[in-house]
């Protein structure tokens, strides 16, 4: 009698012939009701992250919708009417609205009112300069989250550094190119350093890097409108305003498009940045320490990892790209001077943009674009169409709100839940017994 191994591998199923054929066994064959390649894609984009984020885009811009439609004053009007011509309503409706998105959009991408090319595309140009900060922001607080920790101290980090990188961008005769890379230096680290505070603080003694860095919000408030009051110090000599001198031209980031358009090297720092910061997360033996003590720090800790040693440098690295952020505004956007609004509210925009990419490199640069998209567009939106530029800020509101409750997204569009869908269905184990010999089968 021939020796036949039983077969127990679940994901294997072989039909065997019978002992006197001696012929090979089939091919595996796929059991019925298994789901099939397409089917687990589609199932796995449905449940997943990046489909939250893009269909709370959507809710919220429908919401923006309602809002520019009820705000309207041709709306309100035909709606008075609405029983005895309701076509009047409907239409004001639809005016309202696709106006006003498309002046977002022909401020933020492309005007087809210009007469050419390049002066078209000059609101796209426009975008990526509001993205810059946005992104490198973003990416500092992104990096603290796959760490585990919540950086909300943006604005104090960037006000350290704007202040750093301008004291050096104005304060010294350097030659051209050094010097913006000295400011540029000085800038990084002083984000770093301020950030790092909060790093040290968690490591040695266990304070909550929220409230710390929210601390340390004010005093690097207080701290640079003082330096900016202060003759000697920020403030232009001779001047009473507490605002900073002029940026030395050796200092500046150059145009990458020439003068008439406002986008600057640090975009390109920028994109840099991106690239970096996706090698240390996925690439390097630091980011997969920063990913597993996100995870679970007491099981990193038990591995062998110094927790306290990833919470100060994770701080330090968030830092100084927040820290990029306040450098781009000093040196590549507000180069006349600045004041103490230099952040202009982008340390707490960068949480919207990291929570809204999900915390990835890739999706943070996604999110900068577009909330960059939403900066530009909103001032040629409200000029154009009368509409409020915090309706704008009600939208990006409203995509953080959803981002926050997936299974509210869910509901409403009717996807599954991320532990539901199809499963391959478990084999069935039978025995048959043919002249004394047992075989398992599925």
């Amino acid at each position: 009698m021939s020796d036949r191994s039983n077969i127990t591998d679940p994901d294997v199923a072989v039909e065997l012939g019978s002992p006197s054929s001696g012929s090979a066994p089939a091919a595996p064959t796929a059991e019925p009701g298994e789901p099939g390649r397409w089917q687990r894609a589609l199932h796995q984009i449905a449940t997943g992250n990046a489909i939250i984020s893009v269909l709370a885009v959507v809710i919220a811009l429908v919401v923006g919708a309602i809002m520019i439609a009820a705000t309207d004053a041709r709306v309100q009007e035909s709606a008075g009417y609405f029983f005895s011509r309701p076509g009047d309503t409907f239409g004001a409706i639809w005016d309202s609205v696709s106006g006003a998105y498309i002046a977002l959009f022909q401020g933020s991408i492309y005007n087809f009112n210009r007469p050419d090319f390049l002066t078209g595309i000059r609101p796209l140009t426009e975008t990526l300069t509001f993205a810059t900060p946005l992104i490198a922001a973003g990416l500092g607080v992104a990096l603290a989250f796959r760490v585990g920790m919540f950086n909300i101290g943006g604005r104090g980090q960037m006000l350290v550094a704007s202040a750093a990188a301008g004291w050096v961008g104005f304060g010294f005769e350097l030659p051209w190119g050094i010097h913006m890379i000295v400011a540029l230096l000085a800038g990084l680290v002083a984000g770093a350093a301020w950030a790092g505070i909060a790093g040290v603080l968690k490591a040695r003694t266990g304070a909550h890097e929220v409230i710390v860095t929210i601390m340390l919000n004010f005093v690097a408030l207080y701290l640079v409108t003082w330096m900016l009051r202060t003759p000697g110090l920020l403030q232009a000599p001779g001047s009473n305003n507490p605002k900073t001198p002029a940026i030395n031209e050796t200092a500046v980031f150059p145009d990458l498009l020439g003068p008439g358009y406002n986008l600057h090297f640090g975009f390109i720092l920028t994109l840099v940045a991106v690239a970096v910061v996706w090698w240390i997360l996925n690439r390097s033996a630091l980011g997969f320490q920063f990913r597993a003590v996100g995870e679970n720090p007491n099981a990193a800790r038990v591995a062998g990892i110094k927790v306290p040693r990833m919470y100060v440098y994770a701080m330090l690295i968030s830092g100084a790209l927040i820290g990029l952020a306040g450098v781009s505004q000093v040196l590549g956007t507000v180069t006349t001077g600045f004041s103490s609004g230099i952040d202009a509210g982008i340390g707490f925009d960068a949480i919207t943009v990291a929570l809204l990419g999900r915390s990835t490199p890739i999706g943070v640069l996604v999110a900068g674009i577009l909330f960059g998209a939403f900066k530009a567009g909103g001032f040629a939106m409200q000029a154009a169409e009368g509409v409020p530029i915090d309706i704008v800020l009600v939208v990006q509101s409203l995509i953080v709100l959803f981002i926050a409750a997936p299974p509210l997204v869910r509901a409403i569009f009717r996807l599954p839940s991320p532990g539901s869908g199809p499963r391959r269905p478990r084999p069935i184990v039978t025995k048959e017994l043919r002249t004394g010999e047992e075989v398992t089968a599925k």
